[in-house]
């Protein structure tokens, strides 16, 4: 009896990589073929690589709160994902993360649509330091990573106005998010703004903002995240004109005095 207790306990010692790592997999799969999204061998293993490396460099800079796997795997992963539908899932789009943090939402979107031309931007110089990695760790083509204020880069011709979509899943409210996005997106792209359940006074806030930065509401994706019992809202945001030159306003503004 003794000897049975101390093989079975040999289960909970296993190393990361092992059955944790293949739970985690159908977890992904599953989330994946609920979303109605493909699922390859090489999409599981950029997930799984992109986990280790986000583990490791958290321990030295703070770049999730997250460090559970299956949190990572629904919270982060799935969660990015479920933007991409039947229309988006292959398109050749230019795309821009504003606020990507760890990389979320861009670089999973990028992982299941190769065909994304993305560029990330992040104002810490040690998170992009992070993201080049990875995109490079992954072997990931037409990526650019960009450190930086959104502000900034919004007032550059280089960047002004050029991209058919701009997502964020960066914390702050939808009138500050719409400063520092719209400015990125080309008229008739839109803005992707990944937003909690409840938002209907935020949006409300927002309206005057939206509609001083070329913007109109053209839907909320409503979008149960695979797994879990989150419900993630999406306020897409077209830009139906060019916008005025004043905006961004220079850096801090948009967060110190809302429009």
């Amino acid at each position: 009896m003794e000897e049975s207790k101390n093989d079975s306990s040999l289960i909970f010692v296993m190393p990361r990589g092992g059955v944790m790592e293949e739970i985690m997999n159908k977890i992904l799969q599953s989330g994946f073929e609920e979303l109605g999204l493909n699922y390859t061998d090489e999409i599981e293993d950029k997930f799984n690589k992109y986990k280790e490396l986000l583990l490791d460099w958290n321990q030295k800079i703070n770049i999730t709160r997250i460090e559970n796997d299956e949190e990572i795997y629904i919270k982060h992963y799935l969660d990015s994902v479920i933007l991409l539908d039947s229309d988006n899932k292959s398109m050749d789009k230019k795309i821009i993360d504003v606020g990507t943090g760890g990389g979320f939402p861009g670089l999973p979107l990028k992982i299941v649509n190769n065909n994304f031309q993305l560029t990330l931007l992040d104002s810490l110089r040690k998170r992009t330091d992070f993201l080049q990695l990875v995109s490079d760790t992954l072997k990931l083509e037409n990526v650019k990573v960009i450190h930086g204020r959104a502000e900034d880069f919004g007032q550059d011709i280089k960047y002004r106005e050029q991209y058919d979509i701009c997502v964020s899943r960066a914390v702050a409210p939808l009138n500050i998010l719409c400063e520092f996005c719209l400015p990125f997106v080309k008229v008739g792209g839109y803005f992707a703004a990944y937003k909690s359940e409840n938002i209907s006074e935020e949006i409300v806030e927002s309206n005057n903002a939206i509609e001083k930065l070329s913007g109109k509401i053209i839907d909320i994706k409503v979008v149960k995240i695979p797994n879990s019992d989150i419900t993630r809202k999406i306020v897409i945001i077209e830009k139906i004109k060019k916008m005025e030159n004043m905006y961004p306003r220079k850096a801090g503004t948009p967060a110190k005095k809302p429009l």
